[in-house]
């Protein structure tokens, strides 16, 4: 059973400092921050800011049945949801921080997406979590998030000099950076 727009959007709400959004990405962001996955075997991806799980659903539908998907919620509330929602043997919920990605995975990944909000969190803790992600990121794989202004365009240039950004128009206007890590 699908929850309601009007219910997640109170939750996003109720969580506004842990999810930066009322309502979840749109089905645009989602297609369009997937475009980098591939369904090549025995792939790891992992997502951070799974929320109710939208992205992360497109996520599964794009890896092959070899591959997993490890994804980081710090909200309880929403790994639960997910849990309850989402029925697939190749997802593993994490509620954590992205900065502890090498707690939790002990290999290198073949991509990371991401719709953190950046932007709220303070400046050490953003170039913290892209070193990490860029140092468990395998070579030439892309690291993609997700913001709604192109604002840390230049912060994650400065780890992934190798940055393209989409601009998707709307309300709100949504920018996805796909990041390779060129090493």
């Amino acid at each position: 059973m699908k929850t309601s727009k009007l219910t997640t959007a109170i939750q996003f709400a109720r969580n506004l400092r842990t999810t930066g959004a009322l309502y979840e990405t749109s089905r645009r962001v989602e297609l369009e921050i997937c475009q980098k996955i591939t369904n090549d075997p025995n792939q790891t991806y992992v997502e951070f800011g799974m929320g109710h799980g939208n992205i992360t659903r497109e996520i599964l539908d794009r890896i092959s049945p070899s591959s997993q998907l490890y994804a980081f919620e710090v909200n309880s509330e929403f790994c639960q949801h997910v849990e309850e929602h989402v029925d697939d043997d190749r997802l593993i919920i994490i509620n954590d921080g992205a900065e502890n990605i090498s707690q939790h995975v002990k290999t290198k990944v073949d991509g990371i997406i991401s719709s953190i909000p950046f932007t709220l969190f303070p400046a050490q803790k953003r170039r913290s979590i892209l070193a990490i992600a860029k140092d468990q990121l395998k070579p030439e794989k892309f690291f993609s998030q997700v913001l709604y202004s192109s604002i840390l365009t230049r912060l994650l240039t400065e780890f992934f000099p190798d940055t393209k950004v989409i601009k998707l128009n709307g309300i709100p206007v949504e920018h996805v950076h796909h990041c390779r890590n060129n090493g």
